[in-house]
């Protein structure tokens, strides 16, 4: 008999809970082919809509059921706090707990004698837990919630918090339902550090080699400096970590955790994002405190099939009051309302043009140039170019608005750079501290030694994410730079330069306060918690002013300096999003960053970042390393993995622009189409345009079934797409064949899997110079030219026509065929005659059968 259900807190026993309600009543389950009874005279149940949670006297869960499959999901022998303590660096787990129904609470006690009371509340889709209070505080500096132990280990989603198993269709997970819980264990800075580690997503296609042990840790490529080079491990089982809320447990599955903090407290930390790179070495910081406390902290955790995991994580959103970000009434986390946007290069007279042409509805100007906040100039004197004349960004947007078009910049976030006026002439008070201390001795206008009174850790070189080792520092409203501290008391800085960054040159008292400041990877600053609600406001007002409706965000990181981790960004995001609605009227603006962090996730639209073959090929139909990364790194978290800027190739065939196109559908994956006026050297740009146009159409009629979607992921086929009513379409697969000959004469045999069709094909020369080709297909019909073929042209055949082509594919001469072009069913020949030593390669497109889309 299945127990009844509690609205509210699914404390249960079936109408027996804690000996004083009814009688008791058994629940029977068949768990793994075994029958487990669940003794609900001694274990209380909580159910959801998909699973059943059982939370032992101790205050742990011992069990997560799936009610369809009946399949367990708690690791034998690894049951799960509710809660635990962080205390001296330690978790500490509950050794008991009592349950009071009528307050929908239980209290949970520890061995260091604290107590602490969490409501439970069981909504539809998940369990809601609150902590409602804490007695006594002691030293306790921060709460966690679980950390929660699962035997699903498949795709992590460290970002989010979630575990899936597409295989059994089953995910579990947590998301933290206030700014101070976020995820992960408490650690120094709050956030995850950069690495690689072992974990094969399909142990069955991507089995781990004996050399590495599951959760093992690598360095990211490069020497720090150059992101690209980060992503350096093309082996499936090297996964890059985007985020901390899932520890790979080798011996069961894997955990999750969220954490609150008591943020009032001072506290000191050891941290840098790239700690295992050479010259970006973990740091001391201080760091300072605001109002912000673990009580009220809350999360909800939720089991549910791994296909229904966006739609349980939405509904938490909604039910919670979480931010749920839409434009054109989707919610920005839902596939549907994936889309391509432009990275525009150069005048933009055609933009506007290009883009409804394309029906693409967001900018990035990459032209104009990288945007550094500066109150003193705010646009930065960036202007326009159309049809020659030169306009504001806001008489651009003008006209980018009225025809649907977000348009924005690629600012650097937070970055406060010397030439700001953040920095100069007078340096804003709020530029983020590394350490404090006092002037010991006072200091004139023209002394080049300072004394102070504790030299906390100003004998550490520069900071963690400044390469250059660059120690800056502020005492009033001057800047000065130093070479070192003396070894011993009395703790001199040596070298001192005075009057740094333009700022003016003063004498200091004793007592005056000394800070040294953090750096940013550009040799510049970054602000402290206070500046960077400023900022946000500061950010919202400029789109607002100059009528933008997207904005790019590198340099992401700019709040993870602060040391308060994803909680900075948590309140950046929250104001940027309250200031502009309240601007504009309530707009959404679309929003992408340098990252995916934790902070960001509820309101970052895209991420966009990388671009080219190291992110996806469309031509060659290959992941690059970056894109291998960031598709299990942002899709495992329910994100858009990115194709990064995919630059418009003028020698993209039909099919290649249609691949980049129906790859991005199937895998559900957004990128930025790179666009210049440039693109009017192409000589099939209206046909390409027109093909784009095809799948955007229907990727906006939303006609792309699961299964359709689970077709267009097949890195062996390209498609085609042709529209045939308003929302109706044709999908067509299309293989293409490569074939590469190193001398000149030579038979190819190619084998086409469809039925007979007009043959589509090019032959491209490499390495050499062609005179005299000739071209004999399988029922013996030639093509014949008596012009030179230059290294990179090609001879195009389509049907019943044929041409020469240069290297960009533009036609330079027709070639006569004495009757149309066939691509025999099966088995056929091409024949090239030409110059000895030529290299010469050979492309076939078929086309297989229709199937009706929409």
């Amino acid at each position: 008999m299945k127990p009844k259900q509690f609205t509210s807190v699914m404390v249960m026993c079936a109408i027996y809970l804690m000996g004083s309600i009814g009688c008791a009543k058994e629940y029977h389950v068949s768990v793994n082919d075994s029958d487990k009874q669940l003794d609900l005279l001694e274990n209380h149940m909580i159910e959801t809509q998909y699973a059943f949670f059982e939370i032992d006297d101790k205050g742990f869960i011992t069990s997560i059921i799936a009610k369809q499959s009946k399949k367990e999901y708690s690791p034998a022998g690894h049951p799960s706090p509710l809660m635990s303590l962080h205390e001296g660096g330690k978790l500490i787990a509950p050794q008991s707990a009592s349950f009071d129904t009528s307050g929908q609470t239980v209290s949970l006690n520890y061995p260091n004698d604290v107590i602490a009371v969490v409501k439970i509340e069981a909504q539809e889709k998940y369990l809601r837990l609150q902590l409602e209070s804490l007695t006594p505080r002691g030293n306790v500096d921060a709460i966690v919630w679980g950390p929660l132990n699962t035997t699903v280990k498949g795709l992590l989603g460290d970002i989010i918090g979630v575990v899936r198993d597409p295989k059994q269709n089953w995910a579990i997970g947590m998301m933290g339902l206030d700014d101070n819980t976020i995820t992960g264990l408490p650690v120094d800075g709050d956030c995850y550090n950069m690495h690689y580690y072992i974990h094969s997503p399909d142990s069955e296609k991507h089995p781990i080699p004996p050399e590495y042990k599951e959760g093992q840790k690598f360095n990211i490529g490069g020497d720090g400096h150059n992101d690209v080079a980060f992503y350096s491990k093309p082996e499936h089982y090297f996964q890059i970590a985007t985020g901390n809320a899932i520890e790979i447990k080798p011996e069961f599955g894997t955990s999750i955790a969220y954490n609150a903090r008591d943020r009032r407290k001072p506290r000191t930390v050891f941290y840098s994002l790239l700690s295992m790179m050479e010259n970006y070495k973990a740091k001391h910081q201080q760091v300072d405190p605001v109002d912000v406390d673990f009580i009220g902290s809350a999360i909800a955790i939720y089991a549910c099939p791994d296909d229904k995991g966006l739609n349980t994580i939405e509904s938490i959103v909604l039910a919670e009051g979480l931010p749920h970000p839409e434009i054109d009434g989707k919610w920005i986390k839902d596939p549907s309302s994936f889309r391509p946007d432009i990275a525009w290069t150069g005048p933009q007279t055609k933009l506007i043009e290009y883009a409804n042409v394309l029906g693409l509805k967001a900018v990035q100007d990459e032209g104009i140039g990288e945007y550094y906040p500066n109150p003193a100039n705010r646009f930065a004197g960036k202007k326009v170019t159309v049809d020659g004349k030169i306009m504001s960004i806001r008489e651009f947007t003008d006209m980018t608005n009225a025809h649907g078009i977000a348009y924005g910049l690629h600012t650097l976030c937070a970055f406060l750079q010397p030439h700001t006026s953040y920095v100069t002439p007078v340096p804003h008070p709020n530029l983020q501290a590394v350490c404090r201390t006092k002037l010991a001795e006072p200091v004139s206008e023209t002394d080049t030694s300072i004394t102070v009174a504790d030299p906390v850790f100003l004998a550490e070189q520069g900071t963690w994410h400044n390469r250059n080792k660059v120690n800056v520092i502020r005492i009033g409203t001057e800047l000065m730079t130093y070479n070192s501290l003396s070894k011993k008391a009395p703790w001199v800085l040596n070298g001192v330069k005075r009057g740094q960054y333009k700022t003016s040159v003063s004498a200091h008292s004793a007592g005056d306060e000394l800070v040294k400041l953090q750096m940013n990877c550009y040799q510049g600053f970054v602000p402290d918690m206070k500046l960077t609600l400023e900022i946000a406001d500061y950010y919202a007002q400029l789109m607002y002013d100059g009528g933008m409706e997207y904005i790019d965000f590198d340099g992401l990181e700019s709040f993870v300096y602060q040391n308060h981790g994803y909680y900075a960004m948590r309140i950046f995001f929250r104001r940027l999003y309250d200031t502009y609605a309240e601007l504009s009227g309530g707009k959404v603006p679309k929003v992408m960053a340098s990252c995916v962090f934790p902070g960001g996730w509820h309101y970052q639209t895209v991420c966009n970042i990388g671009g080219g073959n190291r992110m996806f090929d469309p031509i060659n139909n290959k992941w690059g390393i970056q894109g291998k990364d960031f598709f299990y790194g942002w899709g495992n978290n329910y994100f858009p993995p990115t194709f990064g800027i995919q630059q418009f190739n003028n020698a993209w065939t039909l099919y290649d622009i249609q691949n980049l196109q129906a790859k991005s559908i199937g895998f559900d994956a957004t990128y930025m189409l790179g666009l210049s006026e440039n693109v009017e050297n192409c000589p099939e740009k209206d046909a390409l345009f027109k093909a784009f146009r095809t799948w955007e159409d229907a990727r906006i009629a939303n006609v792309f079934t699961k299964a359709h979607k689970q077709k267009l992921k097949d890195l062996d086929y390209k498609f085609h797409l042709e529209q045939t009513g308003e929302k109706a379409f044709t999908l067509y697969p299309v293989k293409e064949i490569r074939k590469s000959v190193t001398s000149g004469d030579q038979v190819i045999n190619v084998t086409n899997p469809y039925s007979d069709q007009p043959l589509q094909a090019a032959i491209r020369i490499h390495h050499g110079t062609a005179e005299g080709v000739v071209v004999t297909l399988s029922d013996g019909t030639q093509i014949k030219t008596g012009n030179v073929l230059s290294d990179g042209e090609y001879i195009i055949i389509n049907g019943d026509q044929a041409h020469l082509a240069n290297k960009h594919r533009q036609k330079k001469a027709d070639l006569e065929l004495s009757r149309p072009a066939v691509l025999p069913a099966g088995e056929c020949q091409f024949r090239m005659t030409t110059s000895p030593g030529i290299n010469w390669s050979l492309t076939v497109w078929t086309l297989g059968e229709a199937e009706n889309v929409g």
